[in-house]
């Protein structure tokens, strides 16, 4: 998931990361120090559309390193949230550096999510923009519920349980929706849908040029 159009908003120096709360951390998430930049699908890429499998093998170096691959592309291409088959792995999983609406940071990862949102009754659904990382320089209103649970295990096979609000409900959802084989452009109506497509082909090689800068910068 990418940021707001508008950019992120203001983070003070409250962080949870994997749920525990601590008094300070970097910019980036020290995954990112150790992984390397990975190219992003883009929608129409196969592997996008087509649910992914369970994590089975936890405690891998291998396990480890997607994680830290994952990090450092997800902050190069300025997203809040990423999944495994964005990054051509067909894995469970997605990590996250994202805000709430009340300005608290999260930042960890989650292996096998599943989804929990509130009752029919008790639910409460935003319009807001929302942006994706393989659908390059496109974003549009989704309707996505302001509170959010998943629950899943971390690298190690430790149990984790998950919370968002506001915006980090939404990028838990998105990116649930990416291991299910969805994008957000899968919730638009057709016009919409065509729009975003027409933005993305528009924008799309400015984006993954300013990825590819980025990327550059990082491995001096």
């Amino acid at each position: 998931m990418s940021v707001r159009h508008e950019g992120p908003r203001p983070l003070d120096r409250r962080v949870h990361l994997q749920g525990r709360p601590v008094d300070s951390y970097p910019a980036r998430s020290p995954e990112a120090e150790r992984g390397s930049v990975r190219r992003v699908t883009v929608v129409g890429e196969e592997i996008l559309s087509r649910p992914c499998q369970d994590v089975t093998e936890f405690g891998s170096p291998e396990l480890s390193a997607l994680i830290d691959d994952m990090f450092v592309t997800m902050y190069v291409a300025d997203g809040a949230g990423l999944a495994a088959n964005q990054v051509d792995v067909g894995l469970r999983l997605f990590v996250y550096d994202c805000p709430d609406d009340h300005g608290v940071r999260h930042v960890g990862h989650i292996v096998n999510p599943v989804l929990e949102l509130p009752d029919p009754g008790n639910r409460r659904l935003l319009d807001d923009f929302e942006g994706c990382l393989s659908v390059p320089g496109a974003t549009m209103e989704v309707p996505r519920t302001d509170h959010a649970v998943v629950r899943g295990l971390d690298k190690d096979g430790s149990p984790l349980v998950i919370e968002g609000t506001g915006y980090f409900a939404r990028c838990l959802q998105h990116e649930t929706d990416h291991l299910l084989g969805h994008t957000y452009l899968d919730r638009l109506s057709r016009r919409d849908r065509k729009d975003a497509l027409r933005t993305m082909a528009e924008r799309r090689e400015d984006v993954l040029a300013q990825r590819a800068v980025k990327a550059a910068e990082l491995a001096r």
